[in-house]
C-alpha cells in the first residue's frame, strides 16, 4: 500500500493518489494541524471520501495510537514509543472525529470505504432506533411514538420490560472488540437479532471509548440531539460530507411551523391526558400526572389558536410578517414565557410519555404523538433560556385553502411560522464549544462565498479540485440557440412563449437523437416541465408527428413525479426502459431541487448526458424566499452585528438568490460522469450560462470544458463526434473496467492501464 509524506504525516493510501487527491489531502491535515476550518470540493469520482478517512485518520494516528484492542496489545509489545503514546492519551483526551453526512445510505458508502483502507480506528455509527430497534412491538412503530414506547418498556419496575436493553451490559463486557472493525447499521442489527443485545444502547455504550463516530449530521445540528451524544466538543474533529445542503438544514432545524391543523391534534390530546390522568389518579402516586396540569396545557393551546385566528391578514400572498421577537409578544399574552415555558415543556412531554403508554397498555393505535411538537416550538424559541436569536428570524402567519371540515366549521386555516434566516446559529454553537476543526465537502458546493457568508464562519482553507478524467471524456456545452436560431432563454417573460416550448421541445428531439443510452433533462420547476410536455404531446410537426412522438421514437420517457411515494417507481421503470432495446436508451424528464437531481448515481449507461433547460431561480413571491432576501438586503445595509470578528461581507438578497440556483444547477449537473471511467455531455440549453457571472457560478472542474455554440448545426456535430468516438474507445475496454474496478474502485491506480483515456 503506498505511503505519502504529507506536511510531516505519513498517509497511506490503498491505491497511487493522483496529483488533486494529495491537494485534498494536504488541505484537510492542514486544517487538523492548524485547527481552522476548511471548504473542500471535489467532482464525485476523485476519491474524495477515500482521501477525507485517510488524511483525517492518519493524522489522529499521529497523536496516539487508536483505542481498538489491536492497538493497546501493539502498544504492550512495541515498548517505549507506545508508552509515550498511551501516557499522552491518559493526560489529555485525544481528540474525536465525527464524521457525518446526510443520510445512512451516504454513510454506508463512507464505511465501505474505510474497509478498504489500511485504518483500523475504534468506531461506531449512530443510528436511530426506527433503524436500530429489534423489539418486536416497538420497531414497527415511527418517529416520537417509538421513542416513548422504547422509553417506557426500559424503565425499571416496568412489567413488560425489554430484553434486548437489559442484554446490553454483558454482551458489551464479553465482546470489547466490537467496534474494532468497521461495522454498519445492517451489522449491528444482526448482532442484535443473533445474540440478544439491543443495537441501539450498544451504539450509545460504544460511543464512550471510540476514536471516530459516523452519524447523520442533524445529530450535530439539533441541538437536543447534540447534548445526548455525550462527546467531548473540545478539539474535536467535525466532517460535513455532502455538505452542499447544510445551509438549509440548519436554518430549517432553528424554524418551525404550526398549522391549524396540528394544534387542533394537539388540543385533543391535550383532553386525552385530561382523561387518562383522571383515571389514574387514584391508582398512582405520580405527582407528575395531574389533571389540572394538562387542563392548563389544553386551556394555553386553546387560546393560541384563537390569538393566530385573530392575527390581522390583510393580503392572503403577503400575510402577516413582523420580527423575530414579535414571537415573545404573542406567547406573552398567553403567560408563556422564559419563566413558565420551561415548566409547559416538562408538561408536554409527561402528557406525551402518558398518551404512548396509554396506547401501548391498551393495544390502541400507536400512531405518533402530535402534542410533543409543541415542546419541539418551545424549545426552539426558548433555546439557551434566551431571546438574542430571534433577531435572525420572521414571524409570518399566512392563510391556507381551507379544506371541507374548516369550512363548515367557519375556520381559517392558518399558519404559524418562526423562521430563522441565519443559518450560522447552529455552527457558531460549534465555535463556542472549542471544536478544533470543521471541514465541510462535497462534490458541489460551488459557488463556495454563500457558504462562508451563511454560515459564519471563516474557512481560510478552500479548494475546488478538478477532475480525474480528462478532456476526451467530457463534452460542456452552452446552446443558446435551438434548430430554427429561436432564442432559448427559459426566464419568467419567456417561458409561456409557445415558440420557446417549440423550440426546446426540438432541441431535445435532436439531443435524444445524438445521446446513447440514458438522458436527463432537468427544468427549473414542475411548472415548466408540465407545461412544456404538455406543449409537445400537442404540437405536430409538418402535421404528421408531435414532438413528443419524436422523442419517444428516440427514447423511452420517464417523468419525475411530484409524490415522494411514487419515486421509487420513476426509477424502477428507468431502469428498465434502459436495458430495452427497441429503442436507443431512455430519458428522464426531471426537476432541479427535485429528488433525481439530489444523490442518484446515473453513471456510466444510466446518464450519458445531462440537459439544463433553464436557471432554477426560487419563486421571488414565497414568503419565506422573499422575506430571506429582505432580511439579507438589510443585514448588508447596516454591515454591523456581531459577525464583524469573522471578517466576512455580508451577503445581499440578490447574490443569495442567484448563487442558490447556481448550485441547484451544479447538484443536478453532478448526476453524470460519476467515476474516472466514465464519459458525458452537460448541456446548458438556456443563453443565459454565456453571461461572464452566469459561467463563473458552474463548477470550477467543468469551466475549462464549457464552449459557446452560436449555431445549433455546431452542437449536432461536435457531440455526434464525441459520442462516436467515446463509443469506440469505450466498447473495447468495458470488460478491462468492469474486471478491474468490480463495482466499488472508482480510482487509483487502475487508471495507470487504461492507456486509451491518455
Amino acid at each position: 500500500m503506498p505511503t505519502y509524506k504529507i506536511r510531516g504525516i505519513d498517509v497511506e493510501f490503498p491505491f497511487e493518489a493522483y496529483d488533486c487527491q494529495l491537494v485534498y489531502m494536504e488541505k484537510v491535515i492542514q486544517s487538523l494541524q492548524n485547527k481552522c476550518n476548511a471548504l473542500l470540493e471535489s467532482p464525485t469520482g476523485t476519491g474524495k471520501t477515500l482521501c477525507l478517512l485517510c488524511a483525517t485518520l492518519a493524522w489522529r494516528k499521529s497523536l496516539g495510537s487508536f483505542s481498538t484492542l489491536g492497538s493497546q496489545v501493539n502498544n504492550q509489545i512495541s515498548g517505549s514509543q507506545s508508552s509515550v503514546n498511551s501516557s499522552q492519551s491518559g493526560d489529555s483526551k485525544l481528540p474525536t472525529i465525527l464524521y457525518t453526512s446526510r443520510t445512512h445510505s451516504q454513510l454506508r458508502q463512507v464505511i465501505q470505504e474505510l474497509k478498504t483502507s489500511n485504518y483500523r480506528p475504534k468506531m461506531v455509527i449512530l443510528g436511530s432506533r426506527e433503524q436500530l430497534c429489534i423489539h418486536r412491538e416497538v420497531s414497527l412503530l415511527r418517529g416520537s411514538a417509538q421513542n416513548n414506547a422504547c422509553r417506557f418498556l426500559c424503565k425499571k419496575g416496568t412489567n413488560r420490560r425489554c430484553n434486548h436493553h437489559s442484554r446490553v451490559a454483558d454482551y458489551m463486557k464479553n465482546n470489547p472488540h466490537l467496534g474494532d472493525e468497521p461495522i454498519d447499521i445492517e451489522d449491528l442489527v444482526n448482532i442484535g437479532q443473533t445474540f440478544g443485545p439491543c443495537p441501539y444502547f450498544m451504539t450509545r455504550e460504544l460511543q464512550k471509548t471510540v476514536d471516530i463516530v459516523f452519524a447523520p449530521y442533524n445529530y450535530l445540528i439539533d441541538p437536543w440531539f447534540r447534548k445526548g451524544l455525550g462527546v467531548e466538543w473540545k478539539n474535536s474533529i467535525l466532517i460535513f460530507d455532502e455538505a452542499h445542503n447544510l445551509e438549509g438544514l440548519c436554518a430549517d432545524a432553528a424554524s418551525f411551523d404550526l398549522s391549524s391543523g396540528l394544534l387542533t391534534a394537539c388540543i385533543s390530546e391535550a383532553k386525552n391526558c385530561i382523561d387518562i390522568s383522571s383515571t389514574r389518579r387514584g391508582q398512582s402516586s405520580d405527582e407528575t400526572l395531574n389533571p389540572d396540569n394538562f387542563a392548563i396545557l389544553r386551556a394555553l393551546l386553546l387560546k393560541l389558536e384563537k390569538r393566530i385566528a385573530e392575527v390581522p391578514i390583510n393580503s392572503k400572498e403577503l400575510g402577516f410578517t413582523k420580527p423575530g421577537p414579535y414571537i415573545y409578544e404573542l406567547l406573552a399574552d398567553l403567560n408563556i414565557t422564559q419563566e413558565t415555558a420551561y415548566k409547559l415543556i416538562d408538561i408536554v412531554e409527561v402528557a406525551a410519555e402518558l398518551l404512548q403508554e396509554d396506547k401501548l397498555q391498551n393495544k390502541k393505535s400507536t400512531t405518533a404523538c402530535r402534542i410533543e411538537s409543541i415542546s419541539n416550538i418551545l424549545k426552539i424559541i426558548f433555546r439557551d433560556k434566551g431571546t438574542a436569536h430571534s433577531a435572525y428570524y420572521r414571524v409570518h402567519v399566512r392563510e391556507a385553502d381551507a379544506n371541507a371540515a374548516d369550512v363548515l366549521k367557519g375556520k381559517a386555516s392558518r399558519t404559524l411560522s418562526w423562521w430563522c434566516f441565519n443559518p450560522g446559529i447552529a455552527m457558531q454553537e460549534f465555535s463556542r464549544l472549542e471544536v478544533g476543526s470543521i471541514i465541510l465537502t462535497s462534490g458541489t458546493l460551488s459557488p463556495m462565498d454563500s457558504f462562508a457568508q451563511e454560515l459564519k464562519l471563516n474557512f481560510p482553507l478552500r479548494v475546488e479540485n478538478p477532475h480525474v478524467i480528462t478532456s476526451k471524456q467530457i463534452w460542456a456545452g452552452i446552446v443558446p440557440v435551438g434548430p430554427s436560431g429561436y432564442l432559448l432563454n427559459s426566464s419568467y417573460r419567456n417561458r409561456d412563449s409557445i415558440e420557446y416550448k417549440q423550440e426546446l421541445g426540438n432541441t431535445i428531439v435532436n439531443i435524444a437523437r445524438i445521446v446513447p443510452d440514458g438522458l436527463l433533462i432537468f427544468f427549473p420547476s414542475y411548472y415548466l416541465m408540465d407545461q412544456c410536455i404538455a406543449c409537445w404531446k400537442n404540437t405536430s410537426h409538418g402535421n404528421l408527428t408531435t414532438i413528443w412522438e419524436r422523442i419517444c421514437k428516440h427514447k423511452k420517457p420517464v417523468v419525475e413525479p411530484r409524490q415522494s411515494s411514487l419515486f421509487p417507481l420513476a426509477i424502477e421503470d428507468y431502469m428498465a426502459k434502459l436495458k430495452d432495446t427497441s429503442t436507443s436508451g431512455a430519458v428522464f424528464f426531471a426537476v432541479c431541487r427535485g429528488k433525481v437531481s439530489e444523490g442518484l448515481d446515473f453513471a456510466d449507461h444510466a446518464g450519458r448526458a445531462v440537459v439544463i433547460t433553464g436557471m432554477p431561480f426560487a419563486t421571488m413571491t414565497d414568503p419565506k424566499v422573499r422575506l430571506k432576501r429582505e432580511y439579507l438586503d438589510l443585514q448588508a445595509q447596516s454591515q454591523g452585528g456581531e459577525y464583524k470578528e469573522t471578517k466576512l461581507s455580508f451577503l445581499s438578497g440578490e447574490d443569495w438568490y442567484n448563487q442558490q440556483a447556481s448550485r441547484a444547477v451544479n447538484q443536478a449537473v453532478g448526476r453524470v460522469i460519476r467515476h474516472c471511467h466514465d464519459y458525458g455531455a452537460i448541456i446548458f440549453c438556456d443563453e443565459r450560462f454565456a453571461h461572464p457571472s452566469r459561467k463563473s457560478q458552474i463548477s470550477l472542474w467543468i469551466q475549462p470544458h464549457i464552449q459557446c455554440y452560436s449555431k445549433f448545426g455546431d452542437v449536432v456535430y461536435t457531440l455526434t463526434r464525441f459520442f462516436r468516438e467515446e463509443r469506440i474507445c469505450g466498447s473495447t475496454n468495458l470488460k478491462l473496467i468492469k474486471t478491474e474496478v468490480s463495482g466499488k474502485v472508482y480510482f487509483g491506480a487502475i487508471i495507470l492501464s487504461v492507456s486509451w483515456f491518455f
